[in-house]
This record gives C-alpha cells, structure tokens and sequence, in this order.
C-alpha cells in the first residue's frame, strides 16, 4: 500500500489532482526534547505527475514544507479511464509511487 493518496477529476478538458503524500518532513532544525540532539533533516525533495506517462507536473520541495503534504494541481488534458502517477524522492533517497485513475 502506498503512503500517496490521488484523486483525478476532469472536467471540459482540465484536469484536477488532488493528492496527500505522508512523510515526516523534518527541517533539520528541531532538536529532539529527551537528548537536545538535532533531528537530521528529512523531507521530499521531488514530486513528478505523469499523465498516460507524459510529465504534466514536476515540483521541487526544500525543507519549509508542512508533514504529510497535500498537493493539488491542474492540467489542460486528461479523459475519464486515464491514469495519473505521483511519485516522490526525498533526501534521503527513498521514494513513492501511486496511481490513479481520473474519473
């Protein structure tokens, strides 16, 4: 089961994806309350759309964004039965990958 929640609409020729990834999203700037340690930094670097595996959104994150992100976008294209993929890499490499069908 993916940690990438979608969901497509499209309507007259637009399409609209709504999304919400879970990650922890760390700063690098807490410190943790029990040890005073900083927490190390954690946080998705990359999210790319595809549409029918054509790249309709790529976006590039830094550490300012919020836990569990929610993204929505719009597209010129897309037809019910159509699929949508997000997927992400953070900076520790590791990545996420969900797909959609528009309705």
């Amino acid at each position: 089961m993916s940690n990438i929640k979608i969901r497509a609409k499209a309507s007259n020729g637009v399409t609209t994806v709504k999304s919400l990834m879970s990650h922890e999203m760390e700063t690098g700037l807490r410190k943790d309350k029990k040890t005073g340690e900083a927490i190390p930094a954690h946080f998705i670097q990359e999210v790319t759309a595809k549409w029918n595996d054509q790249v309709v959104m790529t976006a590039l994150w830094s550490s300012g964004v919020s836990k569990n992100p929610y993204l929505s976008f719009k597209f010129n294209g897309g037809a019910a039965g159509d699929t949508v993929e997000i997927t992400w890499v953070d900076n520790k490499g590791a990545s996420e990958s969900a797909t959609a069908e528009i309705s």
